[in-house]
């Protein structure tokens, strides 16, 4: 695990299938620990205990399901949580205990945002430190793959480009200082940003959508 702000940790890397790298982030929360994505490296599993386990787990869309759903549910008997149009997905790794169908506020209020287009069920999620920085975490909806920002719309997991723009014009409203992605191609899993780059970020983004 590597801390990222005080109460941001980052798993191990891993890459579960081609050049594709992937994290979890674990946010360290009075209320209780929130486990964003899925990690399952048996040692960071292992590390999160140490560190106070997990209350909730949060899957930004059914691309982060695996087998590691079920070993973190048992050993912390957390609460698996996504969109409900992922749900069936999910479900076929790990029994889901909470859907959201729009955006909302849930647990030690972490904003939960459905930002279809990657899938027709992906969501992101908003919180705002203690530490005093605003994390979002876009999953595969907005993302850097060898340095450059980009979408994907996986249509066979119902993703379209028309929500896909929606989802990207919601984020323009909003003000991230960290943005924390959920797989890429490349060293970077994350980019700290400003409002003027951000919002430059996503204007170029929607803009290749529509071209």
């Amino acid at each position: 695990m590597k801390e990222i702000y005080p109460d941001l940790w980052q798993t191990r890397l891993e890459i579960p299938f081609g050049a594709i790298h992937t994290h979890a982030y674990l946010l360290q929360l009075p209320e209780g620990n929130v486990l964003i994505y899925n990690s399952g490296h048996a040692d960071e599993i292992a590390r999160i205990a140490e560190m106070g386990g997990v209350k909730y787990q949060y899957l930004s869309h059914r691309h982060e399901a695996g087998a590691s759903l079920e070993i973190i549910k048992r050993q912390f008997a957390s609460k698996l949580c996504c969109d409900g149009n992922e749900r069936a997905a999910i479900s076929e790794s790990c029994e889901v205990d909470l859907t959201f169908s729009e955006t909302t506020r849930h647990f030690a209020d972490i904003e939960i945002i459905s930002t279809p287009g990657h899938t027709d069920g992906s969501t992101s999620f908003l919180y705002e430190s203690r530490s005093g920085q605003t994390f979002l975490f876009t999953g595969d909806t907005f993302l850097q793959s060898n340095g450059q920002w980009q979408t994907i719309v996986s249509s066979g997991d119902g993703g379209r480009s028309g929500p896909l723009i929606e989802s990207l014009q919601t984020y323009r409203e909003l003000d991230p200082d960290v943005v924390l992605w959920s797989a890429s191609r490349g060293p970077r899993s994350f980019v700290v940003t400003t409002e003027a780059q951000w919002k430059e970020d996503i204007d170029t983004a929607i803009a290749k959508l529509r071209a």
